[in-house]
């Protein structure tokens, strides 16, 4: 049963993200609104995939992935980053420190949902 921690500072995108992504069969969402709230529920819980926007307010998606993927307890975590249209720069900064895909705004359900059950 996966554990999906849906990173977003955003309501609506973040209650668009797990709706898509609670299809998933047996799949369990976890919601944090920024980089801080994801640090916490990862303590506190097994996640075995997260899928974080880039821009978020109090720590974004960029520095979250650095510190997942340089923690060793979470380093093996697929992480999906969030980009909005045309932000190449981002998508290459999120890559290069680690994240293993990104997704473009405006999020299409059967891609998100075809790359999240890629990692699981």
């Amino acid at each position: 049963m996966p554990n999906i921690l849906v990173v977003e500072d955003s309501p609506t995108m973040r209650q668009l993200i797990g709706f898509a992504v609670k299809r998933i069969p047996d799949s369990k969402v976890i919601e944090a609104t920024d980089g801080v709230d994801a640090l916490k529920k990862l303590s506190s819980q097994k996640i075995d995939i997260i899928l974080a926007d880039i821009n978020m307010p109090i720590m974004d998606g960029l520095k979250l992935v650095s510190l997942v993927k340089n923690n060793p307890s979470y380093k093996d975590i697929p992480v999906i980053m969030i980009t909005t249209e045309g932000a190449e720069e981002d998508k290459r900064r999120a890559l290069a420190i680690g994240a293993n895909a990104y997704l473009t705004k405006p999020i299409q359900t059967q891609e998100l949902m075809k790359l999240v059950s890629s990692f699981l």
